[in-house]
């Protein structure tokens, strides 16, 4: 029996998929467990339309991110910090900090995309990479001076 996952099965396939099945395993589990539908003219039409909208939610979603890209790669932060006489920060700044600083901008950037491999423990000029979709990442140029 072929049926259409409905959501990710482990060994089976990801959702969206067209899979053949043994006729007990599909009737009596995956299908009761709405984890498949079968495989009829009117659920394929129903996929493809799924598909369909979610490809243009992932358009839109795209878009948004590139424009923020833009936006985001002309801004330069100037976060202050208290140092030792060494020049070194006390404490550091991490992603927390950055992505304060980026609120006082106007900006709402989760501190969970910016990629910091490190905190920054000293002044200087640092690129900062932010996260914004799968495939769009931009830089930020972040300045630490002494307060």
């Amino acid at each position: 029996m072929e049926v259409i996952l409905t959501q990710d099965v482990d060994k089976l396939g990801k959702a969206g998929a067209v899979i053949k099945a043994k006729d007990g395993f599909a009737r009596n589990f995956l299908i009761p467990s709405k984890l498949a539908v079968p495989m009829t003219p009117q659920n394929l039409k129903r996929l493809e339309r799924d598909r369909q909208k979610k490809s243009a939610e992932l358009e839109k979603a795209m878009k948004a991110a590139e424009a923020l890209k833009a936006r985001l790669e002309g801004i330069s932060l100037t976060i202050s910090a208290l140092i030792h006489e060494d020049e070194k920060l006390y404490g550091s700044i991490g992603a927390q900090e950055i992505s304060s600083a980026l609120k006082e901008e106007g900006l709402e950037i989760d501190k969970n995309f910016i990629l910091l491999p490190d905190p920054i423990k000293a002044l200087g000029i640092y690129e900062v990479l932010v996260n914004l979709h799968p495939e769009v990442t931009a830089k930020i140029k972040v300045w630490i001076v002494k307060k």
